[in-house]
C-alpha cells in the first residue's frame, strides 16, 4: 500500500490542469508588513484613546495664571513667567487678584479658566482641594510689619486703636494677620483694619494716613523695597518667632540681616527676625504635562538664584507643603526634564511622551506575538493538510489490517478526500505539500480500484 512520501522544504509551482493551486505571498514575507500595520493601528488607537480619556495630547497655546494685586511680588513674578513661556510659543495670560485666597478660589473653579497660580502655604490641603497639585515651592514670603515713627511699637498689643492695612479680602496676608491677632488676644474691633493693596498701603503709610501696613510678600516686592528705606518708617520683627512656628507648621523663621537694605545708612540697624511662609506653584491636575515642564523650567530660571533668605539652588524645591506633587514635578526634581521634552518641539513632545507610556508596554506584548505569527500561520495551514492526511492514513491502515473492510466505502471516502483536497486553497509556499497529498490520495484510489477489479475477476 502507498505510504506518505517525504515532504520537501522548497515550494514549486504546480498546475494539475483541472486544479490550479492558489498562489499567495509566503508568510515569512508578511512579517514586516504585519508588524508595520499593527504598530500603526496601535499608535492610532493610542492617540484616539488619549483624546477620549485624557483630552488632546497637544499642549494649549494659551494658559491663564492668577497673580496678585498691583505692586505685589506675584504680579512681578507673573510677568517673568510670561516672558519665559513666550520663548516656547505659549502665551501666559496674567489674571490680577487680591492675593492667595482669591488665587485658590480661581484654581478650584474649573470654569474660571485659571490653570496655574502662586499660592502661600497654609491656605489649603489635599482633602479640600482634590483637583489641585503642586509643582513645588519657589520662594519664602515674609510677613512684613511696617509702622510709622522712629521707634517700633515693640509689642502687638500696642496696635490697639491703630489704623492698620492688612490687604484686601481674598489675600493670604489678611488670613495670617487675623490668626496672629487672635493668638495675641487682640480683638479685631480694637484695631482699625483696612484692606489696601501693597502699593496703596505704602503710599498711605508714607503720607501718614495709616499707622501700619502688613504685607505677605517677597523681598523683591516694590512696596517692600520702598518702605524699607523710607524715612520715618520702621520694620517690626517677631521676638517670639519660634513660638509662632511651633504653633503653625506652615510658618518659617527667617532673618533680615543688618544693613542689607542700605549698607551706607545701615538699614535695618540690627537683624530683624521675621515670620515667613513658603510660596508654591500650584496647578490644576488636568494641566498638560508639557506646560508643567515649561513652568518648572521657568521656575528654575526665575527662582534658582540666591536671595536674601536663601542660597542659590534652594528653590524651586520638590516639597509637597500643602498639596502633593504632580507626576511631571516628581520627574523634574528627580532627573530633570525628560529627553523627549528637551529634544522635540513642544507640540510633538507631549504626544510622544504619552505614546511612549502607552506603547512601550504594548510593544512588549506585541513583538513576541509578531514573532509567533509565522509559526501560528504555518501551523494553521499545515493542520488543514494534516487533517486530510490523518484520515487517509486511517483508511490505509484499515485496508492493510482488516481485509473485511468494504472497499466500496473506502472508495467513497477517498473520493470525498480528493474532493476536499481539490477545494483546499493554500499559499504557494505549501503548494508542493498539497500536491503530494493529492498524489497519495490518487495512489490510494488506484489501489482500491485495483482490488475492486481483482475481486470482480475472482467471482467470474
Amino acid at each position: 500500500m502507498v505510504c506518505a512520501a517525504r515532504w520537501v522544504s522548497r515550494p514549486s509551482v504546480t498546475d494539475t490542469g483541472a486544479e490550479r493551486v492558489v498562489m499567495q505571498v509566503s508568510p515569512m514575507r508578511k512579517g514586516p508588513w504585519l508588524l508595520g500595520v499593527l504598530f500603526l493601528l496601535a499608535a492610532g488607537g493610542a492617540v484616539v484613546w488619549m483624546v477620549l480619556t485624557q483630552g488632546s495630547p497637544f499642549p494649549p497655546r494659551t494658559i491663564s495664571m492668577a497673580t496678585g494685586p498691583p505692586g505685589s511680588a506675584y504680579q512681578v513674578l507673573g510677568g517673568r513667567y510670561r516672558e519665559v513661556l513666550r520663548r516656547s510659543g505659549v502665551d501666559l495670560r496674567l489674571i490680577p487678584t487680591a492675593g492667595g485666597v482669591e488665587n485658590l478660589a480661581r484654581l478650584r473653579d474649573p470654569d474660571s479658566g485659571v490653570s496655574v497660580a502662586l499660592l502661600e502655604s497654609g491656605l489649603t490641603d489635599a482633602e479640600s482641594s482634590p483637583d489641585l497639585t503642586s509643582l513645588g515651592t519657589v520662594s519664602f514670603e515674609p510677613l512684613w510689619l511696617f509702622f510709622r515713627g522712629a521707634t517700633r511699637p515693640g509689642a502687638v498689643r500696642q496696635l490697639k486703636g491703630k489704623r492698620i492695612s492688612i490687604e484686601p479680602e481674598g489675600s493670604a496676608t489678611r488670613v495670617l494677620a487675623r490668626r496672629l491677632l487672635a493668638l495675641n488676644g487682640l480683638d479685631e474691633s480694637s484695631v482699625v483694619l483696612l484692606g489696601l493693596p501693597p502699593e496703596s498701603a505704602a503710599e498711605a503709610l508714607l503720607r501718614g494716613e495709616i499707622d501700619g501696613a502688613v504685607m505677605l510678600t517677597s523681598w523683591r516686592s516694590p512696596a517692600v523695597q520702598r518702605l524699607l528705606t523710607a524715612d520715618g518708617i520702621a520694620l517690626e520683627g517677631y521676638p517670639r518667632a519660634d513660638a509662632y512656628v511651633a504653633l503653625f507648621s506652615s510658618l518659617s523663621k527667617v532673618v533680615l540681616p543688618t544693613g542689607v537694605a542700605d549698607l551706607a545708612r545701615n538699614i535695618p540697624p540690627s537683624d530683624v527676625t521675621l515670620l515667613a511662609v513658603e510660596a508654591s506653584l500650584i496647578a490644576r491636575k488636568g494641566l498638560n504635562p508639557a506646560i508643567q515642564y515649561l513652568l518648572l523650567d521657568a521656575a528654575a530660571e526665575i527662582h534658582g538664584g540666591p536671595e536674601i533668605f536663601h542660597k542659590a539652588g534652594r528653590f524651586p524645591a520638590g516639597e509637597a507643603v500643602d498639596l502633593p506633587l504632580s507626576e511631571p514635578a516628581r520627574q523634574f526634581y528627580q532627573s530633570g526634564v525628560p529627553f523627549v521634552y528637551r529634544m522635540l518641539p513642544l507640540w510633538l513632545a507631549g504626544m510622544t511622551a504619552r505614546l511612549l507610556i502607552l506603547l512601550i508596554p504594548l510593544v512588549v506584548v506585541v513583538f513576541p506575538l509578531i514573532r509567533l505569527l509565522p509559526t501560528a500561520y504555518q501551523y494553521l495551514i499545515e493542520s488543514r493538510i494534516y487533517r486530510l492526511y490523518g484520515r487517509l492514513r486511517v483508511l490505509e491502515q484499515e485496508m492493510e489490517e482488516d481485509g473485511s473492510v468494504p472497499l466500496d466505502r473506502v472508495a467513497a471516502e477517498l473520493d470525498e478526500l480528493a474532493r476536499q483536497a481539490s477545494h483546499l486553497s493554500v499559499p504557494l509556499y505549501y503548494s508542493q505539500r498539497l500536491f503530494i497529498l493529492k498524489s497519495h490520495i490518487a495512489m490510494a484510489r488506484g489501489e482500491v480500484e485495483k482490488r475492486l477489479h481483482q475481486g470482480a475477476m475472482a467471482r467470474f
